[in-house]
């Protein structure tokens, strides 16, 4: 294989990669839940596991958090929050709903541009967010009540996990002195964090755990959210940001795809109109950055 090729076709494979095992976590995670070990456990010990074996060659960059403690701190609760409030929803809500709510990241990532990092919003911009509100209101229309609203726990969970992870975006831009590893166990550090205050607050009783449990647990942190987190690393780094963010939307098609196979959640025509809506406006979003000149920024999603 020539090196062109493979510069080229590699990135793609390990976004795809990242992207189908996002798609496919909750079927893991509602499998450790039947065995006993509820959500706010399992995203626990993934974490957990993650953050010992994947931690370890970060530990002489871990200084550089130190420089920016506030922005550091302020990643940790964000991408803590996306990561923990996401696969609770994916284990007690409707897959595809659930994913089809958190993409409207896009709509958050605009106003928060806006708000937070003093950007100008184009046209163009402002079109997409308007094309995001659209579908949002389609998918959570109550016709009972008569307005939009999130109708269940994991709707609210959703929602908040694609708002957290905007955000945490937002730190991660802001912190571009300190490198994607030190970053990322910032990221780690506030799951575990959330978790664990999450688990005390609730008074989460610990589960009966198995030896079968356990392993397949801490096999999902390591070879799961360890290599996902850093497969999309690698991708996103040798790539521009608007082609990584339309190949990162193959989670969807993965979630629908095994939502459709292993349960028998319906997903209504009215979800799934404004879940196309959504998804176009996310489409359109990353391709601004083509037209903006923002090819070159190669952060990577901290969630």
């Amino acid at each position: 294989m020539s090196s062109k090729l493979r510069n080229e076709l590699f990135p793609v494979l390990a976004l795809l990669f990242t992207a189908t095992l996002w798609g496919v976590l909750w079927y893991p995670l509602r499998l450790l839940e039947e065995m006993g070990v509820q959500g706010l456990w399992s995203t626990l010990i993934l974490y957990l596991a993650a953050l010992v074996v994947g931690g370890i060659p970060a530990v002489g960059r871990l200084k550089e958090l130190a420089s920016q403690p506030g922005l550091m701190l302020m990643l940790a609760i964000t991408a803590g929050w996306c990561n923990v409030s996401f696969i609770l929803a994916v284990i007690d809500g409707n897959v595809v709903r659930v994913l089809l709510l958190f993409y409207l990241s896009p709509l958050w990532a605009t106003l928060l541009g806006w708000l937070l990092l003093k950007e100008r919003a184009s046209n163009a911009s402002l079109a997409v967010l308007f094309l995001a509100m659209v579908g949002a209101v389609t998918m959570l229309w109550d016709t009972q009540l008569g307005y939009p609203w999130p109708q269940t726990e994991s709707d609210w969970l959703a929602i908040s996990s694609g708002f957290t992870f905007a955000l945490s975006n937002v730190f991660i831009r802001k912190a571009q002195s300190i490198s994607i590893r030190a970053k990322t166990v910032a990221a780690w550090v506030g799951v575990v964090v959330i978790a664990l205050v999450w688990i005390l607050a609730v008074q989460l009783p610990v589960p009966p755990l198995s030896a079968g449990s356990l392993s397949g647990a801490i096999a999902l942190g390591i070879f799961g959210i360890m290599l996902m987190t850093w497969a999309v690393q690698y991708g996103v780094t040798h790539m521009p940001v608007y082609r990584s963010s339309v190949i990162l939307l193959f989670e969807l098609v993965a979630g629908a795809v095994s939502a459709q196979l292993l349960t028998d959640e319906v997903v209504l025509l009215q979800e799934w109109i404004g879940g196309f809506i959504i998804i176009f406006a996310a489409y359109l979003s990353a391709r601004i950055h083509l037209g903006s000149g923002n090819e070159n920024n190669k952060e990577h999603p901290a969630c």
